[in-house]
């Protein structure tokens, strides 16, 4: 099967790509950014350019022959998608608006969507399941559920069958250490650990102590990325094989605090650096970690990696990768 991955050359879509090369899949990666991991992902095909062109896209589908889609291509910082809301709702909606339109177009009818833990907002109980009601307390986050109600309405009306992946907090680079996160665009908290464990920044800081939580900081569930890759193969072949439509919470079923991570990374670096503690950040959830059940049940999936080693991995990723 040949399968197109839009944000394919970033951090957890790259990931996504070397896991179905090594599950023999033809892979066409569709990005508005260059590919920086070519060594790493033999083979592929790619095409530089932005899945709002329909033209361009398009272009792409006839080209290749595409059977199935992943579509990770979308803005994802929650703290920018409130000073800039309007780029988010464009970037992530009408960019999915216009995939699904060629995709229609080019009678493919299969997709992984790539939502996110952040359309629950502050959940009224953990862990979390698929049903629990929706709060998002970003415009990140909803982005994310008007993208799953898009793919609901084009289900109903087209027929596109899709898997609706809603992944926690992703962190890790490949066991390998060939792929890993590019730190200079990113607002998450391991790698921005990381950067001050490498003397790149003088401290981090911790936006809010004062949650209801063990140690007064936020709780979030950690998942190796090599995982959610995985994840993303296995629901693939689900939404293909039983040609329905479906959404899954991604994550490991435990939430660790920040003070927690924060100290892990001291620990695997053997290094210390400054901690600031600030106010809390609009938009943050207190906590929240999921309940993965409905993904082991269906997709036979489980998360197999821990915290230590999502950052055992993201240290040798970033001290021998990052300058």
């Amino acid at each position: 099967m040949k399968v197109l991955v839009t944000g394919g050359a970033g951090y957890i879509g790259s990931h996504t790509v070397q896991e179905l090369l090594k599950q023999n899949y033809e892979v066409v990666i569709v990005d508005i950014i260059d590919l920086q991991h070519r060594d790493a992902l033999p083979g592929v095909s790619f095409y530089q350019g932005d899945i709002l062109d329909k033209d361009f896209l398009n272009g792409v589908f006839q080209k290749e022959r595409v059977e199935a889609v992943i579509h990770f291509a979308a803005l994802k910082a929650p703290g920018e998608s409130m000073r800039e809301p309007a780029k988010y709702f464009y970037n992530n909606i009408t960019g999915t608006v216009s995939l699904l339109d060629v995709m229609i177009h080019n009678d493919v009818r299969t997709i992984v969507f790539s939502s996110s833990c952040a359309i629950f907002g502050n959940p009224q109980r953990l862990p979390v399941s698929e049903d629990i009601p929706f709060s998002p307390e970003s415009v990140y986050g909803e982005t994310k559920l008007m993208g799953e109600t898009v793919l609901k309405w084009f289900d109903k009306t087209a027929g596109i069958k899709y898997s609706a992946l809603r992944y926690f907090n992703a962190a890790g680079a490949s066991l390998d250490n060939s792929i890993g996160e590019d730190w200079s665009h990113t607002e998450n908290l391991i790698p921005i650990t990381m950067k001050a464990a490498m003397g790149v920044t003088p401290s981090i800081s911790i936006f809010g102590s004062d949650y209801n939580t063990p140690d007064g900081t936020a709780i979030r569930d950690y998942i190796h990325v090599v995982d959610l890759a995985v994840a993303h193969v296995k629901a693939l072949e689900h939404t293909v094989q039983t040609r329905a439509s479906s959404t899954y919470n991604l994550g490991t079923g435990k939430g660790n605090t920040v003070r927690e991570v924060v100290e892990a990374v001291k620990a695997v670096s053997n290094r210390d650096f400054k901690v600031i503690e600030a106010p809390r950040r609009l938009g943050d959830p207190a906590a929240i970690w999921a309940d993965c059940s409905k993904a082991e049940r269906e997709l036979g999936w489980k998360a197999q990696y821990s915290l230590d080693t999502i950052i055992q991995s993201a240290w040798k990723w970033h001290s021998t990768h990052s300058s």
